[in-house]
């Protein structure tokens, strides 16, 4: 559904007021110069006219307005390259700036007063003295206002630009910790087609590598920091669950019991996978008899609770921490930090099967909180 569109908006468009103030600079500085010597003139004008000044004061006051924003013009063009100094280097040669605009605009100020308001009044020190002491004022008040606002934008710049580094990182250590999966994987698989080909079983050796041919196919179409659907995530299990079990036959048994309501919640792609290959390595392998996997999804409030569990010996609870196996755990553990923070949960633990459960929980998410 279309947004409703505002009867202002052309002409907040034509004057460039439709887009974030600050995005262009050099507008921004223009309207707020212009609309600050504006206040300057009409708040000066009003008090010369409650004060009984008569017309003369109006040209008194605008000459002094132009006068202000022809210095602070210059001001503003010598403060650009001052603000890339030291800091110190910066405060002072600034206030030197402020001091000789001040001083330039007392004389142009008393030079009318005595002009076009008092022609009788006698110029000296003391006269141009007080006239300095409230355009140093003035001066020094824009001055404070423009570094302030550029040194909000450069900090505001600087948050936003490590903001941005920090989600190059942390995209880079997910693409990493999804490569590093691939190859793990791909090394078993070889070995067994190798083994399968030693053995003169060339017609399972096709049916693996085809298999194996369909399953990179499936994955790869995903961005390695993509997120998919818990469906999509249980078909990629499917596909690595087909070439297992021309290795295992009927040693490997998998069980898979997904909730309706959590099909549709998104997940690092191929983050389960290696809960199953540790379960195979450590409960399907070892026993003769193989082992029984479940891999059951349910929803719980806010988020989903995922449980890969097998009825083994148990030993995967204790060997998962050891370094031979490689990346397995450690590596879901890196990615759902890398994707969720500390909005997850992640548990091991032996079951009522006798066997070892891998429980992890993340926040539902569907498809329009997809990064």
């Amino acid at each position: 559904m279309a947004a409703a569109r505002s009867p202002a908006q052309p002409l907040m468009a034509g004057v460039g007021l439709d887009q974030p103030f600050f995005d262009d600079k050099n507008r921004a500085f223009w309207i707020l110069q212009s609309a600050g010597w504006t206040g300057y003139f009409i708040l000066r004008s009003l008090s010369g006219f409650s004060n009984s000044m008569g017309l003369v004061w109006l040209v008194h006051t605008a000459l002094l307005t132009a006068t202000g924003y022809s210095l602070t013009l210059l001001m503003a063009s010598l403060f650009r390259r001052l603000i890339a100094m030291k800091p110190i280097w910066t405060l002072v040669l600034s206030l030197a700036v402020v001091v000789l605009a001040a001083t330039a605009f007392s004389i142009i100020e008393t030079w009318s007063v005595a002009t076009f308001l008092k022609p009788n009044l006698e110029l000296g020190p003391r006269t141009y003295l007080s006239a300095i002491l409230l355009d140093f004022a003035l001066l020094a008040a824009w001055a404070a206002l423009y570094y302030g606002i550029n040194y909000f934008l450069l900090l505001e710049s600087e948050i936003k630009q490590r903001e941005r580094l920090e989600s190059q990182a942390s995209t880079a250590q997910l693409a990493m910790l999804r490569y590093q999966l691939n190859p793990h994987f791909l090394f078993n698989t070889l070995n067994s087609i190798s083994t399968l080909v030693l053995l003169k079983q060339t017609e399972r050796a096709n049916a693996m590598l085809a298999r194996l041919s369909s399953f990179l196919r499936y994955t790869l179409a995903n961005e390695p920091t993509a997120k998919v659907t818990l469906a999509q995530e249980v078909e990629t299990l499917k596909l690595y669950l087909e070439i297992e079990k021309m290795r295992f036959e009927d040693r490997l048994r998998p069980h898979f019991k997904i909730e309706p309501e959590t099909i549709g919640a998104r997940l690092p792609s191929l983050l389960l996978q290696p809960l199953i290959e540790n379960a195979i390595k450590y409960a399907v392998t070892p026993s003769e008899d193989g082992a029984d996997i479940w891999i059951n999804a349910t929803r719980q409030g806010q988020g989903v609770r995922i449980e890969v569990a097998d009825n083994g010996s148990a030993e995967g609870a204790d060997l998962s921490a050891s370094p031979s196996t490689g990346v397995g755990l450690a590596n879901i553990r890196d990615r759902l930090t890398q994707a969720y923070g500390p909005a997850h949960g992640f548990a091991t633990q032996e079951n009522d099967k006798g066997g070892f459960s891998v429980i992890v929980e993340i926040p539902y998410e569907t498809g329009d909180k997809d990064t």
